[in-house]
């Protein structure tokens, strides 16, 4: 991996640590010293010591996509060494929907500024489906040039498993592009069982960060693909899928997909060990499965704590309470005792943005006969219901209805002026107000979600003016988070950025949400590859029959 760190952190040249030793290539635990010269583990000498502090390699985020962190990647790393992780497997799907291969090729660049390992993936599907408007695309062309690179050591995320199980010829020359590089392919297909796993898997795929079930895990393992348990920011499944490693610890690994920044100040993978090793599995096939599993499923080069690996690695106060205390990346300490040792770095905001103000009147919906479909989001998961309720209709219109919890969500194409789509979503919870964003997946127009045109048109509007960010509108009160990079991303101090964001997401709390992450689960309202309905910048969209659906029930 190509690394050109600015203002390189200065170390030693060498040094040793003692404690109990972590070694997760031959599954012991040990006391000894380790030394380290120019970056590497010279050599490993076991011996009784006095330290009782645990050194054990590196934590890896298993799939992640660092966008939505609202971080550039070397803000990102900032935050992330200071709870263990030394490296991310990365999906650029976000950036890569509104800039192409520029983001793709920006997020890399950035990351080499820092000392962290970033391993990039070249996104499979950009966009993700035709039934929306995306900023970018990443054809045949683009990603033969993707995995070329040293850096890019995946094909991410086939979301197309429609196209996959019909066998299209566009989506197999993508997966033999992946395999003619001997790299590894990244799946998503929630909910795909029985003999349409099997073929999916087959294809060559090999991993999949959507299982929803303990039972689809399992019968995905069988046919030999590897689960990431997911535990991110809104989509959960930890509690569901954990027991997958007590009988499949080889076959697991654990991510976060998605990590908001006030959520990343606080903890990342070191909390999904923490959580497992309190469930009863053995800490060391836990510390595998998020380091072992993913170095050697994606041949990374993070050191696994043997002589002559890069010196990638965390000292811990023990193995129940986890406390990381420091981390090392190639030798180099860049956290300590939960604070950060690197340095920001001064970016650049690229962006594609050119959506105009909107009106109250762009937000009318007349009303028409019969019920309407409205779009219930679960808290903690990407999938949605569709549930059939009476409109309230007022002035011949229908609106939103607080006492019913069935509130007015809108999508406007954020890439050139456009009418908004609308529909209504149920389990927001809100009393009052709006929230706006321009993070909604996959292909981030503008999503927003209120309980008053006025309210809604303002948040809108708000995030059309700073070119991209999270916001919220209540009567007078009004607040934003600019996300200058792609709409996506900030390029300040990521501490800074988290506790924006904390603020409104309490702000959007104390308006009557009981969703754990109100923002989140609203970018996911746009996700047209989970099932069951879901509402891009084009209309009102069926996820199970892949096809557009009328907001009234006829």
């Amino acid at each position: 991996m190509v690394i050109n760190y600015t203002k390189q952190m200065k170390t030693h040249n060498s040094y040793q640590l003692s404690g109990n030793i972590v070694d997760i290539v031959k599954k012991r635990i040990f006391k000894g010293v380790i030394k380290v010269q120019n970056g590497k583990i010279l050599n490993i000498i076991e011996k009784p010591v006095s330290a009782d502090q645990y050194i054990l390699p590196g934590l890896i985020d298993a799939h992640i996509h660092i966008e939505s962190s609202m971080l550039i990647p070397s803000e990102f790393a900032r935050l992330a060494v200071t709870h263990g992780t030394v490296a991310t497997v990365s999906d650029p799907h976000e950036i890569a929907n509104v800039l192409g291969i520029k983001g793709v090729k920006y997020m890399i660049e950035n990351g080499k500024k820092v000392p962290f390992k970033f391993y990039f993936g070249a996104s499979s599907c950009v966009p993700a489906t035709p039934f929306e408007t995306a900023g970018a695309e990443l054809g045949i062309a683009e990603l033969e040039e993707l995995l070329q690179m040293d850096e890019v050591k995946y094909l991410s995320e086939m979301m197309n498993f429609p196209g996959v199980l019909f066998g299209d010829e566009h989506v197999k020359n993508k997966l033999n592009i992946a395999k003619r590089f001997n790299k590894p392919i990244d799946g998503h297909a929630p909910g795909l069982m029985g003999d349409d796993a099997e073929k999916y898997i087959n294809a060559g795929i090999t991993t999949d960060h959507e299982c929803f079930t303990l039972e689809e895990g399992r019968e995905k393992i069988k046919y030999g693909m590897i689960v990431q348990i997911r535990e991110g920011s809104a989509a959960k499944n930890f509690e569901a899928l954990i027991p997958l490693m007590k009988d499949y610890a080889d076959m697991v690994m654990l991510c976060s997909d998605d990590r908001h920044p006030n959520d990343l100040v606080k903890q990342h993978i070191n909390d999904h060990i923490k959580r497992a090793i309190k469930y009863g599995i053995d800490p060391i096939e836990v510390i595998r499965s998020c380091i072992y599993n993913p170095v050697k499923h994606y041949n990374l080069d993070v050191g696994m704590l043997q002589e002559g690996d890069s010196a990638d690695m965390i000292i811990v106060d023990n193995l129940e309470v986890f406390n990381v205390l420091s981390t090392y990346i190639n030798g180099i300490k860049v956290a300590e005792n939960g604070k950060s040792l690197i340095e920001p770095v001064q970016e650049s905001a690229p962006n594609y943005f050119n959506a105009t103000a909107i009106t109250i009147a762009d937000l009318e919906v007349p009303a028409e006969e019969g019920k309407i479909k409205v779009q219930q989001a679960l808290d903690g998961q990407l999938i949605t219901r569709c549930i059939i309720a009476d409109p309230k209709v007022e002035n011949g219109k229908v609106v939103s209805d607080t006492s019913r919890d069935i509130l007015k969500m809108v999508v406007l194409n954020r890439y050139k002026p456009a009418k908004p789509s609308i529909d209504f979503v149920n389990n927001f919870g809100f009393k009052q107000g709006a929230i706006a964003s321009t993070v909604a997946h996959d292909s981030h127009n503008i999503i927003a979600v209120g309980t008053n045109d006025m309210d809604i048109v303002n948040a809108i509007n708000l995030v059309i003016e700073h070119r991209g960010g999270v916001s919220l509108a209540n009567g007078e009160e009004k607040h934003i988070l600019p996300l200058p990079v792609a709409g996506l991303m900030s390029n300040e101090d990521g501490y800074i950025i988290a506790e924006k964001y904390d603020f409104l997401d309490k702000k959007a709390k104390k308006m009557g949400s009981g969703l754990g992450a109100p923002y989140m689960t609203l970018s996911f309202m746009a996700l047209l590859v989970i099932p069951d309905i879901k509402l891009s910048d084009k209309g009102l969209f069926d996820g199970k029959k892949f096809e557009f659906t009328h907001l009234f029930d006829k």
